[in-house]
């Protein structure tokens, strides 16, 4: 049922001339009425949706003459006059039965129309869309459409039809298929400004799936894919091309695996081009991480035709919409690797001093970083601490001669033994279960079998052996304070060592597949290059202090977590939020926490 608000527009005028100063006479027929709107001043703004909104509180349409009428300049003389500038919605509202009650399948939203007046309308959800539109009065509705107006502006149809609300406004437009032929034509014309216009408007209107399905259905994208190959059309153009393509191809409707060499060659040159406009650089960036994240093949095809020299490139630039996709592109092209190929790949990151660059321009630059970067961020830490996975969920293998050499080298950096080489088989073997004991290993005898449990594996091992020689002093200092204590308070380092690690194993999340959400990114990882070695470091001597702090005893450690202050959860909290930026941040903010001794 259509609902003429031809008011709205009379009501704007009398607005739009108090505005400017001059008397609404000319457009108030009714003296009394323009009299009771010059008593109350200017009558407030009312926009299409007021108007709905309006219609969906029905009291107020229903009973016009119930509103208190009072007089002088009070809001009751405003009441008057909104009622009587109302008045002629409240007869067509009366007369169409608005106290009837509101059924299931009618919903109440307003069409607007080119040329003409809004309308308010029921739509019967049962009836097809071609019926409403016919009724819309509309010239050829086999060629027109509902589309909302608000937001995405997305075309109407009768699978999701049921989406809309009371109070959606929609406009009547040109139908999905008019639109695409049209637009069809239109890059295939001779004058360039037309062509430009119509692949700017392409690029707008292919966010909508069915417009994609009907351009796509008459091989627009094939024609798009031309214009890229031929690369004849100026920056401007080729920027609208590449954006309507990449628009279209995000539906899923065309495979990524269609695509030709020469495409991918071409899109590859505009990233690759060290003068090349910022907006076409962008876009194909976002292209070939769509192609990498498609298909095995055709990550190897980009990973051929772009280089690692210039994403890093790119990546020093200073606008951030390259930066990030750059850094998209990077991910995509790591988390797709193999083993072999993300190794390579890591090194030289590595020798490029990436993590160090991203940590100074990136995170601390004058700029804060936007939701999508800190993304791309915590992927990059994600995928490089997973390379720790392997290490983490293998055992100590007894019969390892290198293995065993690391755990020699523990017990000889803490203690100064005697000459071995002179001792009897047994004599040495008692030394060295004697030795491993004060190490603070479960197993003296056989003190591998302390590192068999996984996770966290050989990770334990790392952690110990880079303590004991990147800071040999510390190391030397704590094993011999806990060996000299009473055996009632000492701090068993390799045992503490071992859950410290598997604690720091699981905060860090290693062997996690990234989320695709995920933003929680650790500023200090991009300031070491071993990030978990380097927090083992901070974190055992804080363990060391927190434990005679407390006056714990072996008894406790099972039942105790004294590395952090909030009782132990699902998952352990760590001093890692808020977020410290460096090494030596996150060991002067946990001196000054104050630890006490609970019971689990």
């Amino acid at each position: 049922m259509l609902r003429s608000i031809k008011y709205l527009s009379r009501y704007e005028a009398v607005a739009g001339q108090r505005q400017q100063g001059g008397g609404p006479s000319h457009v108030a027929q009714d003296t009394s009425e323009f009299k009771q709107l010059k008593e109350c001043g200017q009558p407030p703004n009312v926009s299409l949706r007021d108007v709905i909104w309006r219609h969906l509180t029905q009291d107020g349409w229903r009973n016009p003459g119930s509103h208190a009428r009072g007089s002088g300049r009070g809001g009751s003389c405003r009441t008057v006059a909104s009622t009587r500038l109302f008045s002629p919605v409240y007869r067509v509202v009366e007369s169409q039965g608005a106290k009837m009650p509101q059924q299931k399948d009618i919903v109440k939203i307003a069409i607007q129309m080119p040329g003409a007046y809004p309308q308010l309308i029921q739509l019967d959800q049962k009836k097809p869309l071609s019926a409403v539109i016919k009724e819309l009065e509309s010239p050829g509705p086999d060629n027109y459409a509902l589309q909302y107006a608000d937001g995405v502006q997305m075309y109407i149809t009768e699978s999701n039809r049921l989406d809309i609300k009371n109070g959606c406004i929609l406009r009547l437009t040109k139908g999905p298929g008019r639109c695409a032929e049209d637009l069809f034509k239109g890059i295939q014309s001779s004058d360039s400004g037309v062509r430009c216009d119509s692949l700017k408007e392409l690029a707008n209107v292919s966010t909508d799936v069915t417009f994609a399905q009907e351009f796509i259905s008459r091989d627009g994208h094939l024609l798009l894919v031309k214009i890229v190959e031929d690369a004849k059309e100026s920056n401007v153009i080729m920027t609208h091309t590449l954006t309507g393509f990449m628009e279209l191809m995000d539906h899923g409707i065309v495979s990524w695996e269609n695509l030709s060499t020469i495409f991918i060659k071409k899109i590859a040159s505009f990233v690759n081009a060290k003068a090349a406009d910022a907006s076409m650089q962008q876009v194909s960036l976002d292209i070939l991480e769509s192609m990498v994240l498609s298909s095995n093949g055709l990550f190897l095809q980009v990973k051929q035709e772009v280089t690692m020299e210039r994403l890093v490139a790119h990546l020093q630039v200073t606008n951030q919409q390259i930066q990030t996709k750059a850094m998209a592109l990077l991910m995509a092209l790591l988390q797709t690797a193999g083993d072999s190929d993300r190794q390579d790949m890591f090194a030289f990151l590595n020798k490029k001093n990436l993590r160090q660059y991203i940590y100074k321009n990136i995170i601390h630059s004058s700029a804060s970083v936007q939701d999508e970067m800190a993304h791309y961020l915590y992927v990059l830490q994600s995928v490089t601490l997973n390379h720790l996975e392997p290490r983490m969920r293998t055992p100590l293998d007894s019969y390892s001669q290198d293995q065993r050499d690391v755990l020699h080298s523990l017990r000889q950096a803490a203690f100064e033994t005697e000459t071995e080489n002179s001792l009897s088989n047994e004599r040495r073997r008692s030394l060295c279960a004697k030795e491993f004991k004060k190490l603070g290993f479960s197993n003296n005898s056989n003190p591998g079998q302390d590192l068999v449990r996984t996770p966290p594996g050989l990770v334990a091992l790392d952690t110990m052996s880079y303590f004991a020689s990147r800071y040999p002093d510390a190391y030397s200092r704590f094993v011999l304070e806990n060996s000299s204590r009473e055996d009632k308070h000492e701090c068993p380092f390799a045992r503490s060592s071992i859950q410290l690690t598997l604690i720091l194993c699981e905060i860090l999340r290693i062997g996690e597949t990234p989320s695709e959400t995920g933003s929680d990114y650790h500023p200090i990882f991009f300031s070491q290059d071993r990030l978990v070695e380097e927090l083992f470091c901070v974190c055992i001597q804080l363990l060391n202090k927190t434990w005679k702090e407390m006056r714990a005893t072996q008894e406790d450690f099972d039942k105790e977590q004294p590395l952090c202050p909030e009782h132990r959860g699902s998952r352990p909290t760590f001093c890692l939020c808020p977020q410290p930026p460096t090494q030596g941040a996150l060991g002067q903010g946990q001196r000054g926490t104050r630890w006490t001794k609970r019971s689990v």
